[in-house]
C-alpha cells in the first residue's frame, strides 16, 4: 500500500484516496481522457484506470510521470491532493505538517520538508533503504534546477545519458544536476541513505 500521510489530521488511507481524486480532477480539468494522460505520461490506459480507482498504488516512477504529464512537479500534484490551497500564504513547514510518501516497490520513502505556491524553493528529503535502486523519468527534471545533499549513507547517482555518467557521493556531498535524463539513485551499501533535494522552477 502506498502511504502518503501529514501525521497532523490525515490517515494514510485518506491521503491515498484525496490523491486519486486529485489525478481524476487534473485530467478532467484539462478535458483529457484516460487514454490521453497515459500517452502524455507514458504509463499504461489500465494503470491510470486503476490509480484513479484506488484499486493501485502508484510508484514513484508513476507518479513523478503523471506529474509531469499535468506540467507540475511531484510537490505540486501532492499539495493538491492535500487541499494545501487553503496554507498558500504561509511561509512556516512545521515537521508534523510535512507530508511523507512511501515507494510501495522500494520502499523509498519521500518527506517533503517545504513547498507553497507563493515560493520559488522546493526541498525534499528522501530516505533509500540499503540495496535500493530507482529510476526517475527525464521528464521529473524538465523544467526544473536541481541540487543533492546526502546527508548520511552512500548514494551511487547514474544520469542516463550517452555515455552514462556516474557520481559515488557519501555524506556531505552535493551534487547539482545536469540537463533533463533518466536518472538512477541506487544505495550501495548496508544502511539507509538519506539526502536532500532542493528545487527550483527554470
Amino acid at each position: 500500500m502506498t502511504t502518503i500521510s501529514n501525521p497532523s489530521d490525515v490517515t494514510a488511507e485518506q491521503a491515498a484516496g484525496r490523491l486519486a481524486r486529485q489525478i481524476t480532477a487534473e485530467r478532467e480539468a484539462r478535458g483529457w481522457t484516460q487514454a490521453t494522460l497515459a500517452g502524455r505520461a507514458g504509463v499504461s490506459k489500465a494503470a491510470v484506470s486503476r490509480i484513479e480507482r484506488g484499486e493501485m498504488s502508484p510508484t514513484a516512477v508513476t507518479l513523478l510521470r503523471l506529474a509531469g504529464a499535468f506540467d507540475l512537479t511531484l510537490a505540486g500534484l501532492l499539495l493538491r491532493a492535500e487541499g494545501a490551497g487553503a496554507r498558500e500564504h504561509e511561509r512556516l513547514s512545521r515537521a508534523a505538517q510535512q507530508p511523507e510518501w512511501r515507494d510501495p516497490d522500494t520502499g523509498y520513502t519521500r518527506r517533503q520538508l517545504f513547498a507553497a505556491p507563493t515560493h520559488p524553493l522546493e526541498a525534499v528529503q528522501v530516505t533509500l533503504p540499503a540495496g535500493a535502486s530507482v529510476t526517475l523519468p527525464a521528464s521529473s527534471y524538465a523544467h526544473i534546477a536541481q541540487v543533492l545533499w546526502v546527508q548520511s549513507g552512500e548514494l551511487r547517482l547514474t544520469e542516463r545519458r550517452t555515455p552514462d555518467l556516474t557520481w559515488m557521493l557519501a555524506a556531505g556531498d552535493c551534487l547539482g544536476f545536469g540537463p533533463p535524463c533518466d536518472v538512477t539513485f541506487e544505495n550501495p551499501g548496508t544502511q539507509p541513505c538519506m539526502y536532500a533535494v532542493f528545487l527550483a522552477r527554470r
